[in-house]
């Protein structure tokens, strides 16, 4: 039986070429299936930091060259320092990518073709290596060498404009959300790139970028106002563009989110509220009504609302209504039943016993893989170049020209 051990990814070998969250965060899914992720990563050259980005991004740092946040993307993984543009390291490279199945990057879109990370540059060496590649705008046109960021997608795909209330200024999503979107697409096309270099013997490249799967995620307020012109905006309390009440409300202590979706929560609501007579009004009988007259039946609900707390209220309409008590990030992550269910993991750190992280939101046989700390730069060189066949005086050799 495949499950936490013998997770259907083990035996994967995946070299990559990853910075900062997108590539890593795609990685991170794979590593936590079994796959081997060989973390490529710039060397140190004369004390200078090396590797990737996120070892150097605050505010807390674990030790040189680590920190909270490459920690978070980068669980679980080795690390090879290489410096694939000189000759020694390009054919260092083409020896791991004959014991490989994957490479992956998430440079820049006009990298890969010069770095030859693809698969007309890689096929020669194994017929079916996977090349995927995770860029902004993809390897190809006009914008394939501009560099690009998660919030700048936001902006440019037009989430500022459908979130947040309807008279403040347009406003991103507190998290980067495309980077993550991006990361898990681009997981899920390599391991389908695998499946069928497995029954073909042939590879290919896969590209996913993160203005593409921006776009993509406006869904079907695109198809709404593709065909019939109509164009969605913000909603007051992050509600709903077309379902009522499905919102945010006051409570006596705080808010709480209610998603009347489908006509028998609207009926379990009123009941719970003590409004049994509500669903006979006629402003508010049929879906369209409470959305012609979302403002009155807000100003009903709002007037019972207030009247308990959030737990209150959670107490009474939980597993009768979809509702959720509207929680700060501190909150979330306090909350009983996120520790209950596995959430969190500690690692034990060089630098810090008990690292507390985020558990794989995936579950093989009912089990959660097991957390394991990110590697230090260069962590796994020389084992890898040893596998790879080269002497202790080869890799010494390497080490003072600095190709690793």
């Amino acid at each position: 039986m495949i499950g936490i051990d013998a997770p259907p990814l083990n035996g994967v070998r995946i070299i990559s070429f990853e910075q900062y969250g997108a590539g890593p965060y795609a990685s991170l899914h794979l590593s936590d299936l079994g796959a081997e992720i060989i973390k490529i990563e710039q060397p140190s050259i004369d004390g200078g930091p090396g590797g990737d980005s996120s070892r150097h991004s605050g505010p807390h740092f674990l030790g040189a060259n680590d920190s909270h946040f490459f920690q978070t993307f980068n669980l679980g993984k080795k690390s090879m320092t290489l410096d694939i543009r000189s000759p020694e390291g390009r054919a260092i490279f083409e020896r791991l990518v004959a014991s490989a199945d994957a490479v992956l990057n998430n440079l820049r879109g006009d990298q890969p073709d010069k770095l030859g990370l693809t698969y007309e540059a890689l096929s020669g060496i194994k017929p079916s290596i996977v090349c995927a590649h995770l860029s902004g705008f993809g390897r190809k046109g006009a914008r394939a060498n501009w560099p690009a960021y998660d919030y700048l997608m936001q902006a440019e795909a037009g989430f500022l404009s459908v979130t947040g209330e309807p008279d403040g200024p347009p406003t991103r999503m507190g998290l980067s959300i495309v980077d993550f979107m991006t990361g898990m697409t681009t997981a899920f096309a390599l391991v389908a790139a695998l499946f069928g270099a497995a029954r073909t013997g042939r590879g290919t490249d896969v590209d996913v970028t993160l203005y593409d799967v921006a776009m993509h995620q406006l869904t079907y307020p695109a198809v709404w106002y593709m065909n019939e012109g109509d164009e969605i905006g913000r909603r007051p309390r992050s509600g709903h563009p077309s379902v009522v009440p499905c919102e945010m409300f006051p409570t006596a202590d705080g808010h709480i989110f209610i998603m009347c979706i489908l006509p028998k929560f609207w009926l379990a609501l009123c009941r719970a509220l003590g409004l049994d007579g509500l669903p006979e009004d006629p402003r508010f009988a049929k879906p369209a009504d409470r959305h012609a007259n979302r403002e009155a039946l807000s100003r009903l609900l709002d007037d019972v609302l207030r009247r308990n707390t959030t737990a209150e209220w959670m107490a009474v309409l939980s597993g009768k209504v979809p509702v959720a008590p509207v929680l700060t990030m501190p909150q979330a992550l306090d909350n009983p039943y996120f520790a209950e269910h596995g959430g969190i993991q500690s690692i034990n750190h060089p630098e810090r016993a008990d690292l507390r992280v985020l558990s794989s939101p995936i579950r093989l046989d009912g089990k959660r893989a097991e957390a394991r700390p990110g590697p230090s730069l260069g962590a796994d060189t020389e084992a890898l170049l040893g596998e790879c066949g080269y002497s202790a005086d080869e890799i010494a050799a390497f080490r003072d020209k600095h190709v690793i």
